[in-house]
């Protein structure tokens, strides 16, 4: 009566310039170039002192750049200088430009130096997208 489970599928990597908004589900290998602390604010009360983290990473790889939002314990792997997988990836839309980010059905990993250098003259996170309703 046991059935057989399908096996994983291999993990399509996407470059950071094929991102677009509103889009998920994306596994990249980036660098990061610089990461600065957004907000971090705790709650002492409760049974266990929790602590909210935000960091905003610019990420990128040889096609281009991108912020990535880190939170919490996806904050202390973000080094500058290291090679990060990011599994199961999506775009948010911030104040009309786009962020990656990575839920609680994603995954942030360490991974050995890439051989890329980045290419910084391409940053997606400074498009500015207009939200437009089409009416039909």
């Amino acid at each position: 009566m046991a059935e057989a489970k399908p096996g994983l599928r291999k993990p399509t990597f996407t470059k950071v310039e094929q991102l677009r908004p509103g889009t998920s589900g994306h596994t990249l290998t980036v660098k990061v170039v610089n990461t600065k602390m957004v907000m971090q604010k705790g709650r002492p009360d409760g049974p266990q002192p929790r602590q909210m983290r935000i960091a905003e990473s610019l990420v990128g790889d040889e096609t281009g750049m991108i912020i990535f939002t880190a939170r919490n314990d996806q904050v202390d792997l973000l080094k500058d200088g290291s090679t990060i997988i990011l599994r199961n990836a999506k775009i948010d839309m911030f104040k009309g430009s786009m962020r990656l980010a990575v839920d609680k059905w994603g995954r942030v990993e360490v991974t050995d130096p890439a051989d890329f250098t980045v290419k910084e003259d391409n940053n997606l996170s400074l498009i500015e997208y207009e939200l437009v309703n089409v009416v039909e």
